[in-house]
């Protein structure tokens, strides 16, 4: 075989090295675009046939104190936050993406119960909820969201979470916000939301708040705590929502219950250091803080009574 050239192997040598990079810059472009790929968004679950009481008390019912609870940092809380955000402002993909950031998801819920459609925010990390305890969010999908029940001592205000169900139920428009631990399940007073601002129950409340939505918050006392009453009812910090305090403690009283109407007298329990009160008060957003005592939710019939009341007072809040 006659031998190439000089020439001729230069020109080889070109192509095969040309060749060569080819390959090189085609595999790492393709490297490139893998590792820059965002990891795909969970898809919205659906689940239709529950009894939203029941999901909520099932959650509930593994909350233990000094157990269950990890302190959000600043990005953690305003995340979920803002993904509620997103949903409320009817952008449930985004909001899917946001929430997935931190572990959280969204699940759509149909309530066999009210027949109505809820938004379920809540944690999806494995042992999630055992271990972080931020809580849950649900959004009645059925007209736009204008006002708020607040639950921030499940289990420690033992059945407050089945009262803020049934309110949710009661009137379309609803956002409830479900404290996810037992208020004693953190160091300190870290899972105390009603009284601390770092937590993501804090956080949603605020997202509600800047949207001007007025809100309920729902506790539990001892029937020795404040004998003489079943129910402590107050504006906490501020006076916004006084209007529809009185009306409720009408309502209240019409049942054959004492209220004590801490605009009125002096009341143990009148919620003036709670954090979301003191924020509704800044904004001058309407502000309901209601204590029921353990007789109140102990009872069914006592339950449904105030329950509807309650109610009825957000019903006032959702025209726009």
């Amino acid at each position: 075989m006659k031998p190439l050239s000089a020439k001729k192997i230069t020109i080889v040598t070109t192509v095969l090295v040309t060749a060569v990079l080819l390959a090189v810059v085609a595999t790492v472009t393709s490297w490139r675009g893998w590792l820059s790929e965002e990891p795909a968004t969970p898809p919205i679950q659906q689940q239709a046939g529950i009894d939203l009481e029941d999901r909520v008390t099932e959650f509930t019912a593994g909350f233990d104190k000094r157990v269950g609870y990890r302190p959000p940092d600043r990005e953690e809380r305003q995340t979920v936050a803002e993904g509620v955000g997103l949903l409320l402002d009817g952008r449930p993909e985004d909001s899917q993406r946001r929430l997935s950031d931190v572990d959280f998801g969204l699940r759509m819920l149909t309530d066999r119960v009210s027949g109505r459609e809820f938004a379920e925010v809540a944690d999806t990390a494995e042992n999630g909820e055992a271990n972080r305890g931020w809580g849950r969010i649900y959004i009645d999908l059925s007209a736009t969201a204008r006002w708020s029940v607040q639950v921030p001592h499940p289990v420690a205000d033992q059945d407050s979470e089945r009262l803020g169900v049934g309110v949710l139920r009661g009137t379309p428009g609803g956002v409830l916000v479900l404290a996810g631990a037992h208020r004693e399940a953190g160091q300190g007073n870290a899972a105390d939301v009603a009284h601390r601002r770092d937590t993501v129950f804090h956080a949603i409340c605020d997202e509600l708040l800047e949207r001007q939505l007025p809100g309920v918050q729902i506790h539990g006392f001892a029937n020795e705590s404040v004998p003489e009453f079943d129910v402590v009812l107050s504006t906490g910090k501020g006076t916004k929502g006084r209007d529809q305090a009185r009306e409720l403690a009408g309502a209240l009283r019409g049942e054959g219950l004492e209220v004590c109407r801490a605009w009125a007298r002096p009341c143990e329990l009148a919620g003036s250091t709670n954090v979301q009160g003191r924020r509704a008060a800044a904004e001058k957003v309407p502000f309901l803080h209601i204590e029921f005592n353990r007789d109140v939710r102990a009872s069914k019939d006592r339950s449904r009574q105030v329950v509807d009341a309650m109610a009825a007072t957000a019903a006032t809040w959702t025209a726009p």
